[in-house]
């Protein structure tokens, strides 16, 4: 049996983690138990969401077979009993800040047991067995963004105030300014060489309440007039987001700017379809937030073989037959009842299935009840080759072949939808403009030996770290350069700044 701690911050400083002791009622229930003890691995993270997808303890097969890529959603790949899916191995996966509130010699036996007999388990499945980017929890993070008045309306407070701190970190006007005053001496330097377009465009993706938009545009202004420049005059700011709500909340407060500022609804892991016409115009593309949010697999290097992190959406069982019981179903109609919800969005539910909800009041709280207790269930299944793994449209697994081979056993996010985003948005740059963004990268990948980095909750969206060493692997190969920095306003703070332009 290995054991594997990550969380290694916490072993020292002022309340250092008591291993021992959260660990002895574990190895009991292990070493009590039939499992095969010399293919077991125990892993420990410490998962600092309070809201997240993962039970106190969980069991993740590591299965034999690989997926068949010909078929990737074929019944094999994705039935979760199937008696011919040989096991390799087999990982125990712990929860350090919560382990003091379980019994975790029961609750392991239990699981133990189940492993043992699949049919025995009272989670009630959401779907099948996926990749990460394909599971159900993202239908749930489009339905925030798409519903969002609704879950606002029901939850009495704006979404921002579900982020840390309240608000966003992002927002600063000591770095707008400067910003600002690097985009004036770039303007400065082509107009005197008779090189500036007529038109300077500047978008923002992901635009949040608009506070960003405002600050960014009044600081604009004043610096203009401070400096004497005409640029306002030829100014266009684009606000881009996935929720027409957002983007219609976010014009009020830049509604004193008038013509200058235009928005658009646009998809973030695919830009491109809404903003290609900018292609090779935009002096500055500004993100926040945005990346962390967008759809993500998971791969694993365990034993010198390469593994995708397939995922399964279930409910408790308690909390599936709490949750039908409002809506007079029994529990195996969830499933049906979800998967409804996340097509239709609460308004059409209740008019589509009256006999469950009397209206849409009723349907939103189906929806946050279930978001609340769902989780997910993991196991590793092995890639035949990355270069078979299509991360992309356009990229394949083979740009994760040296952060797999490089670190020993190790799991990393593949962040696929912040890839697409990124890689569509940087030929949208002017070759003297930039793209800055502020969200949470992971600027080394050996952090993934030592903490946990997602999928959390926030309020009704999903959180992940992004997987920093890829954005800057594939901006290289375009010919961009990347830099990964401390956030200026707030350096101990967990977001970072990234950087991308055109190689000097």
């Amino acid at each position: 049996m290995r054991v594997e701690v990550r969380p290694v911050s916490r072993l020292r400083g002022k309340d250092p983690v008591d291993v021992t002791a959260a660990l002895a009622p574990v190895v009991d229930a292990l070493c009590a138990g039939d499992v095969d003890l010399s293919r077991l691995t125990l892993v420990c993270d410490w998962i600092q969401y309070r809201s997240n997808f993962r039970e106190v303890a969980d069991y993740r097969a590591i299965l034999a077979q690989a997926v068949d890529h010909a078929f990737p959603d074929s019944v094999e790949n994705h039935d979760p009993e199937r008696p011919d899916s040989p096991e390799t191995g087999l990982e125990m996966a712990i929860d350090l800040r919560r382990c003091a509130e379980a019994d975790l010699r029961s609750v392991v036996g239990g699981l133990l047991d189940e492993h043992a007999r699949p049919g025995t388990s009272t989670r009630v499945p959401l779907g099948p067995w996926v990749a990460g980017r394909q599971s159900c929890i993202w239908g749930f993070n489009a339905l925030y963004w798409q519903a969002l008045s609704l879950w606002e309306q029901a939850t009495g407070r704006d979404y921002e105030q579900a982020l840390p701190g309240g608000e966003s970190d992002a927002r600063n006007a000591a770095a707008v300014r400067e910003l600002i005053l690097e985009l004036f001496k770039t303007w400065d330097d082509l107009d005197a060489r008779s090189a500036l377009p007529p038109e300077l465009y500047v978008v923002e993706l992901g635009v949040g309440n608009g506070n960003q938009a405002r600050t960014w545009l009044d600081e604009f202004v004043a610096l203009s007039q401070a400096h004497s420049r005409d640029y306002y005059r030829r100014l266009h700011y684009i606000m881009g987001d996935y929720s027409p709500h957002v983007l219609g909340r976010a014009l009020k407060a830049v509604a004193h700017h008038g013509d200058h500022v235009s928005a658009l609804v646009v998809d973030a892991t695919h830009p491109a379809v809404s903003l290609s016409f900018l292609r090779g115009k935009a002096f500055l593309v500004y993100i926040s937030n945005v990346y962390d949010n967008l759809p993500s697999d998971e791969v694993a290097r365990i034993g010198g073989r390469t593994y995708q992190v397939e995922t399964r959406a279930y409910l408790p069982g308690s909390d599936a037959e709490r949750i039908a019981q409002q809506c007079t179903a029994p529990p195996g109609k969830i499933s049906e009842l979800v998967d409804k919800l996340l097509r239709l969005g609460p308004e059409l539910l209740c008019e589509a299935m009256p006999q469950h909800f009397s209206d849409t009041a009723q349907a939103v709280t189906f929806w946050r009840d279930t978001w609340a207790a769902l989780k997910l269930q993991e196991r590793y299944r092995p890639l035949e080759g990355l270069d078979l793994y299509q991360v992309t449209p356009d990229l394949n697994g083979e740009l994760l072949r040296s952060q797999l081979e490089s670190h020993g056993d190790i799991r990393v996010h593949v962040n696929n939808g912040a890839l697409s985003s990124f890689a569509e948005t940087l030929p949208l740059l002017h070759p003297f403009g930039r793209l800055q963004c502020h969200d949470l990268f992971l600027d080394d990948v050996r952090r993934y030996h030592s903490g946990f980095f997602g999928p959390g909750k926030y309020d009704g969206s999903v959180v992940n770290w992004v997987n920093g060493p890829l954005l800057r692997h594939i901006a290289g190969r375009a010919g961009f350069d990347v830099r990964i920095s401390p956030f200026a306003a707030r350096p101990s703070s967990n977001v970072k700044t990234l950087t991308a332009g055109v190689r000097e």
